[in-house]
């Protein structure tokens, strides 16, 4: 069986990282690159950056703080946002990036799929669908989930497979950054829709939100950034606990053990502070 995968995700504005409800209400969540170092030491199986506001502002991703992400990291980086050309995925793989994230410009263009599948391979091409429960119908947003289309989420996710991607990364605009837990019944539909891996995102509020969504649903994958962000949770405990309740995860005791111990000093040098 096929180990399950944390995923966290640094939302970026104006080159920080930043968090909000359902797309909206943004906050800053800290230094990018600070918090990619401190998620590749917590035994993160891989990290996802999106720059949430380019493609809304008809601009190109950040390469210069992808490549410095990049350095910083050995885990698999996917990188998205204001992705529209075969050039400007050269640029993010230049800068150090395994994978890209496409989302409003495929939707926009299809066949940038296949294009980017027959480039770079289809391990490469990442299509990202943000889907919102609409009148009892789950259809995709674009724009970083501000225009809400009519086209059906599980079509989509039917015809990206179609086009040449290898993996879906499926967020729930309606569950983004509430805590309430992944939208099961989406999740599972578009997991039993496509024969590539689907990553889980939206709503992850506690570890038993991540057992539920990998317990109930074919995603191999599961994606979080509030909960990450802000020590809610560290990554070890969460894989402890998953490693508990029965799901596999990759896991390092010493990732738990190293990330004790720095904490503790933290806390040490703090109180010599105060």
């Amino acid at each position: 069986m096929l180990k399950k995968r944390i995923i966290p995700c640094l939302d970026i504005k104006d080159g920080r990282t930043v968090k909000g409800i359902s797309f909206v209400n943004l906050r800053d969540a800290g230094d990018p690159v600070e918090l990619a170092r401190a998620y590749a030491e917590q035994s993160a199986d891989e990290l996802v950056f999106l720059d949430i506001s380019a493609t809304d502002e008809r601009r190109k991703t950040l390469a210069p703080l992808v490549e410095k992400i990049a350095a910083a990291i050995n885990i698999p980086f996917t990188v998205g946002g204001g992705i529209t050309t075969r050039e400007d995925v050269s640029v993010l793989i230049s800068s150090g990036a395994d994978k890209v994230s496409v989302n409003t410009a495929a939707i926009l263009n299809p066949p940038l799929i296949a294009e980017l599948a027959d480039e770079y391979g289809s391990q490469c091409v990442v299509v990202a669908i943000d889907a919102k429960l609409v009148d009892g119908t789950w259809v995709v947003c674009t724009h970083g989930g501000k225009r809400v289309t009519t086209l059906p989420a599980i079509s989509w996710a039917r015809e990206a497979e179609r086009l040449g991607a290898g993996e879906i990364l499926l967020t729930s605009v309606n569950r983004d950054g509430t805590g309430e837990g992944f939208s099961i019944d989406i999740t599972s539909a578009v997991c039993n829709s496509v024969n590539i891996p689907v990553i889980a995102s939206g709503g992850a509020g506690s570890p038993e939100h991540f057992r539920e969504v990998f317990a109930e649903t074919g995603c191999t994958a599961a994606l979080a950034a509030t909960l990450f962000h802000y020590g809610i949770i560290k990554i070890p405990e969460l894989k402890d606990f998953l490693l508990r309740n029965n799901i596999e995860v990759r896991y390092s005791p010493l990732a738990r053990t190293e990330t004790w111990m720095r904490e503790r000093q933290r806390i040490v040098n703090k109180n010599k502070n105060n």
